[in-house]
């Protein structure tokens, strides 16, 4: 996934208004507008460093003469007590960019980070790992970013790029032929379609209506490796529910292609990162 210049400046836009408001009290008070400094991003834990464009542009919003140095490209490992950045300009705009530079460095990281562990743990099978849309409103395009990042992969964006019936769909068609029936009537265009299946009834079905992604939502182990037997490589297969670090080795031995992993956005822990003035 490639950043989109305009939805990274729309974000970073609001995210500067909902913490400055009419004002940085605090650094408008203590700091002269002429003042001048730099700082340094310190990493302060172990991890996969994501944002750092982003973060570079925070400043560039408050102040055009910004000056910044990367130390370290996107994607890399980085061990605490590393510097990852640096930055001179307006101390002002140092101080009341700070926060928001590191909100997004912090989470953009903690992703990738997160990523890398389970992408790891799946390593010598054929599966791969991707994400969800359990994202932060208003952040996905960051949040898919950094799991790319990672060495995760992109499922749909949205709504709007990939047809995926889901059980409440189902069960608003009637079963799954019926579903996939009005998708392909009503679809204007070719559109990989996905399904989402709960047992192995629902497989065989979804594999009569020669479907390009069948997903195996909330099965066990036994029952996903059966799937697999049953879909034969007719279908890409995705796994998806229950998936934490200790139960995805053995969902990846399965011989399913992706694992969907809500948990690398929907909770992750920011890295710890901090910004020191020199």
């Amino acid at each position: 996934m490639k950043l989109n210049q305009k939805e990274i400046e729309r974000v970073i836009l609001t995210a500067l208004k909902e913490d400055i408001g009419t004002g940085d009290i605090t650094t408008n008070l203590i700091i002269g507008k002429k003042q001048r400094s730099e700082a340094f991003f310190l990493a302060k834990e172990d991890g996969i460093i994501a944002g750092l464009s982003i973060a570079k542009m925070v400043f560039q919003k408050l102040d055009e003469t910004i000056k910044w140095k990367s130390c370290i490209k996107d994607g890399e490992f980085v061990s605490a007590g590393t510097r990852i950045a640096e930055v001179k300009g307006s101390l002002r705009a140092l101080l009341t960019g700070e926060r928001t530079a590191l909100n997004i460095l912090q989470r953009m990281s903690g992703i990738a980070t997160t990523t890398n562990s389970f992408v790891k743990i799946v390593n010598g099978t054929n599966a791969k790992i991707l994400d969800t849309r359990k994202t932060v409103p208003g952040l996905r395009m960051l949040d898919k970013y950094a799991v790319k990042i990672g060495g995760g992969t992109n499922h749909r964006i949205g709504l709007f790029d990939m047809v995926l019936i889901k059980d409440n769909h189902i069960k608003a068609a009637g079963n799954i032929t019926k579903a996939i029936a009005k998708i392909r009537k009503g679809a204007t265009k070719k559109i990989k379609i996905e399904v989402e299946t709960s047992n192995l009834d629902e497989v065989r079905e979804a594999m009569k209506n020669k479907i390009e992604i069948i997903m195996l939502d909330n099965m066990t182990v036994a029952m996903m490796k059966e799937a697999v037997e049953i879909i034969a490589g007719k279908a890409k297969v995705e796994a998806s529910g229950n998936v934490n670090l200790k139960t995805l080795r053995k969902i990846a031995e399965t011989g399913v292609d992706y694992i969907s992993v809500g948990a690398l956005t929907h909770s992750v822990k920011a890295l710890d990162i901090s910004m020191k003035i020199i």
